[in-house]
């Protein structure tokens, strides 16, 4: 039974391992690393106050922890939601990923194409587990099939739609002109224009994928978990969405 014991002890040690290594993948360069890594001093020195009888201190230490869970939380809500919804988007706890349709990644692929020839300013996103109903609240319901006409006209300038993000759901376009959070990474902040941080925020704190046509250069771009590809050309696109939407048919078709 020793043996038993000792293999689940093994267990154990390696699921909280998997558990905090990932989690400070996760926050590491946030502004709350730096927070966590004070609440861990103080639990280390409450583990070394109770280890040499240290009433007075461990007593110190043991309210210090609460108050500190409680500051955590409050000062750092922004960062824990972004969190919680890159977890929400990992692989190991989403079995099944939402397909989109063929023609509706095409038709994105079409008039990112169309626009970049133009240096049309576009952003589309392409809703996945995640829902955002909040975004769709902030622009204009339209509920419209995915077609590249559709959407080169949205994001024709001076156009009462042009100016934000149009949400795509499954083969429909549910909104347009829709606000986006901005991105406070830092370095984004000084190297990315408002439409390329707004693509970056909006896939911080959701699991949506987002493409951006800039309007300065017509360069294509992909945002996704927080990150941006830039300088996509339309085939590499398709072959990116394809991948994230429809990954039996990416496999299938190898475009």
């Amino acid at each position: 039974m020793s043996g038993w014991r000792i293999v689940f002890d093994l267990i154990d040690v390696a699921i909280v391992a998997f558990i905090v290594y990932h989690l400070l993948l996760l926050l590491r360069g946030r502004r709350a690393m730096q927070m966590l890594t004070s609440l861990f001093v103080i639990v280390v020195i409450g583990f070394v106050a109770r280890w040499l009888q240290f009433d007075a201190l461990n007593w110190l230490m043991s309210g210090l922890k609460g108050i500190w869970a409680v500051i955590f939380v409050i000062l750092f809500q922004d960062d824990l939601r972004r969190l919680l919804g890159q977890v929400g988007q990992s692989r190991f706890l989403r079995p099944l990923v939402k397909l989109e349709e063929r023609e509706a990644i095409e038709a994105i692929v079409a008039a990112s194409k169309t626009m970049s020839q133009k240096n049309t300013g576009a952003l589309m996103v392409i809703e996945r587990s995640a829902r955002l109903t909040n975004y769709y609240q902030t622009g204009v319901q339209l509920n419209a099939p995915v077609v590249s006409t559709l959407l080169e006209s949205i994001f024709t300038p001076l156009t009462p739609l042009h100016d934000g993000a149009a949400i795509i759901n499954s083969n429909q376009i549910v909104a347009a002109r829709c606000t986006l959070p901005l991105s406070q990474n830092p370095y984004f902040v000084h190297t990315l224009g408002t439409r390329h941080r707004a693509a970056v925020g909006l896939t911080e704190e959701t699991d949506a994928v987002v493409v951006v046509v800039s309007e300065e250069t017509g360069e294509i771009s992909l945002a996704l978990a927080g990150q941006i590809s830039r300088g996509l050309a339309p085939s590499a696109l398709k072959e990116r969405l394809m991948q994230l939407l429809r990954p039996a048919t990416a496999e299938g078709t190898g475009s």
